[in-house]
């Protein structure tokens, strides 16, 4: 097999494996943050009790993924060294700025937090999560601008065959990354929302009471929060059509420029995926999503590829537009899913006695899945639609590759890393199972023992 698409698959797989847990731990961070807040202004011991077992979960999910993100890193100097040494100047600031400042943040605040109850005053232990919560948030704005300038580079100049940052402000100012951020923090609290609900629902369907709490509370900021994640992302489709007009082409499957330009609903393609050979569509629909008006000019594959070809010599500049035009409506579809889901959650949490509330809520769990499918669908759309270019515009995907690897070499570390990840995987969904089946718990994180027990009378080891 090709060594480029072997480092591809496994770059792929790293992190889309690492992105399972990324935006549960952003969104989960700040429910806890809500609700151990709550308690500190006098919100009483149910607002304690569901923070610490939520907090418990978030633990889970933080070191399952601080495991599976070691290895993406290491990936750049292993398989994409060719890259690494084009475009490290650049990329690789945010990166350790990421590892060197916003992680350290992160754990040292949800080490104070976990062994922090009944030592710290409740104002302070509240604000060490929150603390976890602004490091999380920073860690995703940094990543996401290394990811930026390989989207739309910026803030730089080509010396000596690499490219050099000239400008640091225009590098994390970058309004790729600025909408990359906006579109992945509101992700981060659609997926924890649907984690919230989903066993919030779950527990209240056999009377567990105090989860209404929580179920409210994630039904509220769930709606809120898939509003945001529609709105970015239809921001963030605008602005890809001006800066990289064929991704935006091949998400909508429009192979000739046109105006007004037709919405594609539904298509076919050929075998090789690069082709649509038929379409059902709206008249004028894309131009009108676009330009809010139902004319507008919209570059197609076609046009754009024979443009590309002028400004970068022979080649394919077009990406597996089948991928990238059945990830977007995925990805869409399952958006106006949860608000409609987020609505419905937040009608029946505030009756009564929700009719038929056992039958409706048994399944809810399920519905955990749903940002997930959209989570992994978007991540893929948004780094196959920028092929072949590794860093847009500058470097294609194939001259990143390390000189000299072997596919053998590529193709067993893929399938070690399949291995182990789907193991962490299963470990982190049983152990969060788990965790969520048994439910609010007197048992405190972190606390002192009882005056009586055996180890606060000087028992146990090295007493």
């Amino acid at each position: 097999m090709d060594v480029t698409l072997l480092s591809r698959l496994q770059f792929a797989l790293t992190t889309i494996f690492h992105f399972f847990f990324v935006p549960l731990t952003v969104g989960l961070v700040w429910y806890v943050f809500l609700l151990e807040t709550a308690y500190a202004l006098g919100g009483g011991e149910a607002c304690k009790r569901l923070a610490k077992f939520w907090g418990k979960l978030l633990i889970i999910n933080f070191a399952v993924g601080v495991v599976t993100g070691v290895v993406l890193e290491f990936q750049f100097g292993m398989n994409w060294s060719q890259f690494a040494r084009y475009a490290g100047d650049i990329v690789g600031t945010p990166l350790a700025i990421e590892a060197l400042a916003t992680f350290f943040l992160e754990s040292t605040f949800l080490g104070i937090w976990i062994f922090g109850w009944n030592r710290l005053p409740r104002g302070a232990h509240a604000a060490a999560i929150g603390m976890v919560g602004i490091g999380s948030m920073l860690s995703v704005f940094w990543i996401l601008t290394a990811n930026a300038f390989m989207q739309h580079p910026a803030g730089y100049i080509i010396e000596g065959g690499r490219v050099v940052m000239t400008d640091f402000f225009a590098v994390v100012s970058n309004p790729r990354a600025l909408l990359f951020f906006w579109h992945t923090m509101a992700a981060g609290f659609v997926t924890a929302s649907f984690f919230v609900l989903g066993i919030s629902a779950w527990h209240l369907a056999r009377g567990g009471e105090e989860f209404r709490y929580s179920f409210r509370l994630s039904a509220v900021v769930g709606l809120i929060a898939t509003g945001m994640v529609i709105w970015a992302g239809d921001a963030q489709s605008k602005y890809v059509r001006e800066v990289q007009p064929m991704a935006a082409a091949a998400s909508e499957g429009l192979m000739n420029t046109a105006d007004p330009a037709p919405f594609s609903v539904i298509a076919g393609f050929d075998s090789s995926g690069k082709k649509v050979v038929w379409s059902v569509d709206i008249p004028a629909g894309l131009s009108l999503l676009y330009f809010l008006r139902p004319s507008g000019v919209v570059e197609g594959i076609n046009q754009l590829q024979a443009q590309y070809q002028s400004l970068y010599g022979p080649g394919d500049y077009s990406p597996l537009v089948a991928l990238d035009y059945w990830t977007f409506r995925v990805m869409v579809g399952i958006g106006f899913l949860m608000i409609a889901l987020t609505a419905l959650a937040l009608y029946l949490g505030y009756r009564k006695k929700p009719a038929g509330w056992p039958a409706a809520m048994r399944f809810s769990p399920w519905l955990i899945l749903l940002p997930y499918i959209a989570n992994t669908t978007g991540w893929i759309l948004t780094e196959t639609g920028r092929q072949p270019w590794i860093v847009h515009g500058l470097m294609k995907t194939g001259e990143g590759i390390s000189p000299g690897l072997a596919p053998g070499f590529v193709l067993a570390s893929l399938a070690v890393f399949a291995l182990v990840y789907s193991v962490l995987l299963g470990i982190d969904v049983i152990l969060l199972t788990r965790a969520a089946r048994a439910g609010l718990s007197t048992e405190e994180i972190g606390s002192s023992p009882p005056a009586n027990s055996p180890r606060s009378e000087g028992g146990g080891h090295g007493s």
